[in-house]
């Protein structure tokens, strides 16, 4: 089995390091739960670990790309391109929310298409994929992708795969949805997170509590571990991707894909 290094991110302007945690487990067994760093500090501890392990597969739960309507907008060719783009502007779209990006209060989404092909038809009891252009209201993921991206390149340089733009490696960064990998339980309530941690993994009580002692300490180990027993991750990587490759995709196991 692989180990699985999963992060639940955050793009919090203050505050991060509290709503970031990190999660590593092999095989179902949870070796790691920590909160503490900020972006930065992440991806310091990420460029320490690659050389401290023969292989691993990490998840995080920011999206690495656009739909392919903005990426042609931006005339991004290339996921390198659209990379710079985010550097460049991607503050700047936070603190002025631009169509096609919406969330602040007053602001509707457009009629822009809002998901990638990868997001496409995803439905967990009612639950589907957020928007990567909300940056503002419950459940936005557009402000941590928006100060995730920049940091992809640095990571790649350490010797980090991001897949699916990088062919697959020993060492490999993908993104995940946290959501598809837990099932429909209810993370806001302690006694749900607690209960599917009990049925799922065999965790000593002191980790337990602090794996269900918040939604993003759950979201770190649930993911962890499940993807951690996932004995299909390297078919998933070498499947074909869905739509334009510029979009990206998420890290899915084969196991849990769409029947065609």
């Amino acid at each position: 089995m692989a180990r699985v290094i999963a992060i639940d991110w955050s793009g919090a302007a203050v505050g991060a390091e509290r709503r970031i945690w990190i999660a590593e487990a092999v095989d179902g067994e949870l070796l790691l739960l920590e909160d503490g760093r900020s972006r930065e500090q992440v991806v310091d501890w990420l460029v320490e670990r690659r050389a401290q392990v023969p292989e691993a597969i990490v998840g995080v739960d920011f999206a690495f790309s656009y739909p392919s309507w903005f990426l042609d907008a931006h005339h991004c060719d290339s996921i390198d391109t659209l990379w710079e783009v985010v550097r460049e502007h991607g503050e700047q779209w936070l603190a002025t929310s631009p169509a096609p990006f919406w969330g602040r209060p007053g602001q509707r989404r457009g009629n822009e298409i809002q998901l990638r092909a990868c997001e496409e038809g995803w439905n967990v009891r009612g639950i589907v994929p957020k928007s990567v252009f909300q940056i503002g209201g419950a459940g936005a993921v557009g402000t941590g992708t928006i100060r995730g991206i920049p940091l992809l390149p640095r990571l790649r340089e350490s010797g980090w795969a991001i897949w699916p733009f990088d062919a697959p490696s020993t060492h490999l960064i993908a993104e995940i949805w946290p959501r598809l990998l837990t099932g429909p339980v209810a993370k806001s309530s302690p006694i749900e997170r607690r209960t599917w941690l009990d049925a799922h993994a065999t965790l000593p009580p002191p980790v337990a509590n602090r794996a269900a002692s918040g939604e993003d300490a759950f979201d770190a180990a649930a993911s962890a571990l499940v993807l951690s027993r996932c004995s299909d991750l390297a078919a998933t990587l070498s499947a074909p991707l869905i739509g334009d490759p510029r979009e990206g995709s998420m890290l899915i196991p084969a196991s849990m894909l769409r029947a065609p």
